[in-house]
């Protein structure tokens, strides 16, 4: 496996995908869709920002104009002011107007010469142009403040425009912005001139900013666009890295739960990292479980089926042959037999559902600290008194320190009954048996000797195998399942531990065998 992939992280074509194989779906759908409304939102504020900051300077521009203009006109003759108001308002794109100490208009630099701007009347504007809706578009995004329109006034009082009005009274320059009928914005500074009471009125439309803000805002747009069509193709890209895997993994699924093809190979996608891989990854696994089950169970029903049929033949024999046969002591022998088979068969049955509900018990059972020391006394001193130990002296051999894990206690006192009935029946009368407590990284080993033949080395896993039996000589048979140290095993593995087989230490005659549990915390 770690070769193949190895393989698929060469293949070029692999490697134009590890970039979005590196980051999780998340990320990258994130990524996808964000970025253009990141784009979009940043390029709005740095419009509006830009907008301000050049209004800003038209402002202090204008500012500055309408002082150094009303100052150049102060104690200027007539035929001066006039020249100047031409002059400066054909240089500068301005209209000038000076109106008396009686607020009528003596001078308009659009009277004198060409006017040097035109600002269209409101019938005169198309407001379906794109530019102009774009415009207001953008100043409701902003939220920018709606400014008053620019109308000229009917009549040529200087009580007609307000920052005049506070120009006369507060003898200050006063600046205004207003909205011109095109969408253009209109400056309007007024400042007073000299100290006879008359006032300069100077007008500017600021054409430049506009266009300036349309130009900027019209390269926004390209690039929110030309972002947007990356991220379509991104998402159609995004879009086929995710449909195409899941795609395998629903045939592959799909062929699986149809059981043609016990062969059929689940993808595991090693090359991607994202959750796609984890799930191919996680599927996999949990097909080759389910397999796994599937096999054992069909592998238990056959070994089942195949053990109870034994002493069904030979309990359907003895109880045909019952109405055959007259003679006392042979009807005898074979109710002993029918009734040794119905032992035999109750037998197997409880082990059988024991052994086949075990795992279900403990995937919902609760651990405790369980203290081993203390459990396996018990068990010893309970077998003593119900003569299970046959005369055979048990010896428990426990150095100081804690032997407590987690598990189930009433379990793991099935698998220490289990271990001494197997020493039990293999030990010779009067042989003594073993347990031995140690505790090792973490971990407390019980092992279990007695003084039997052993157990041969190819045989030593085949012992933990179900309905495998291969018991001393001159025992009963029948009187063992088979089941007891498969059991064992099985509650073992549950507790995240293990049982195996081994010779005793030293070389000494005799089999040992050892549960190895994870010492509590």
């Amino acid at each position: 496996m770690a070769e193949k992939d190895s393989v698929l992280r060469g293949d070029p074509r692999l490697e134009k995908l590890r970039w979005s194989r590196r980051l999780s779906l998340t990320s990258r759908i994130l990524f996808v869709n964000v970025l253009p409304l990141v784009l979009l939102g940043g390029g709005v504020l740095y419009l509006d920002s830009y907008r301000k900051q050049l209004l800003d300077e038209r402002f202090k521009l204008a500012l500055v104009e309408a002082q150094i203009t009303a100052e150049a006109l102060a104690g200027a003759t007539v035929q001066r002011q006039e020249a100047l108001l031409i002059q400066i308002g054909k240089e500068q794109r301005l209209r000038l107007r000076v109106y008396g100490p009686g607020g009528e208009l003596e001078s308009d630099s659009f009277a004198l010469a060409p006017p040097s701007f035109d600002l269209p009347e409101p019938a005169e504007v198309d407001q379906r142009d794109i530019a102009y809706r774009m415009d207001r578009w953008f100043d409701r995004i902003v939220g920018a403040p709606a400014l008053p329109d620019y109308v000229e006034p009917k009549s040529d009082e200087a009580s007609a425009w307000p920052e005049l009005v506070r120009a006369r009274e507060e003898s200050l320059t006063q600046i205004v912005l207003r909205d011109a009928p095109d969408g253009t914005h209109v400056i309007n500074a007024a400042a007073p001139v000299g100290l006879d009471g008359d006032t300069l009125l100077l007008t500017r439309n600021p054409v430049d900013i506009t266009e300036s803000v349309r130009s900027a805002r019209t390269t926004v747009a390209l690039i929110v666009l030309l972002f947007l069509l990356v991220s379509t193709l991104l998402s159609f890209f995004l879009a086929q890295t995710i449909v195409r895997p899941l795609r395998e993994l629903v045939q592959a699924a799909v062929r699986v739960r149809q059981g043609r093809d016990r062969a059929v190979e689940v993808p595991r996608l090693p090359q991607r990292r994202d959750e796609i891989g984890m799930l191919a990854r996680s599927i996999s696994d949990m097909t080759a479980a389910l397999r796994h089950r599937i096999d054992a169970v069909e592998s238990f029903a056959a070994d089942v089926a195949h053990e109870i049929k034994n002493p069904l033949a030979s309990l359907r024999s003895a109880t045909e042959s019952l109405a055959k046969v007259d003679d006392p002591e042979l009807r005898a022998q074979l109710l002993d037999i029918a009734t040794h088979d119905v032992r035999r068969i109750d037998r197997l049955v409880t082990e059988i559902s024991d052994a086949s509900r075990i795992d279900a018990e403990l995937s919902r059972a609760e651990f405790e600290p369980v203290d081993l020391d203390t459990l396996v006394r018990n068990i010893v001193s309970s077998r003593e008194e119900r003569g299970e130990n046959e005369g055979r002296k048990v010896e428990i051999h426990a150095g100081g320190g804690s032997y407590t894990v987690m598990g189930v206690a009433m379990r793991l006192e099935r698998v220490i009954d289990n271990l001494l009935d197997n020493a039990v029946s293999f030990s010779p009368e009067d042989a003594p048996i073993a347990v031995h407590l140690s505790r090792r990284d973490g971990i407390v080993d019980l092992a279990v000797e007695d003084c039997g033949p052993g157990i041969p080395e190819e045989k030593r896993e085949k012992v933990f195998h179900r309905f495998h039996s291969d018991r001393p000589d001159g025992e009963d048979f029948g009187n063992h399942s088979g089941l007891g140290l498969a059991i064992a095993r099985t509650i073992a593995e549950a507790h995240d531990g293990t049982l195996h087989a081994e010779m005793r230490p030293g070389g000494v005659e005799g089999a040992c065998l050892v549960l190895s549990l994870p010492a509590a915390r």
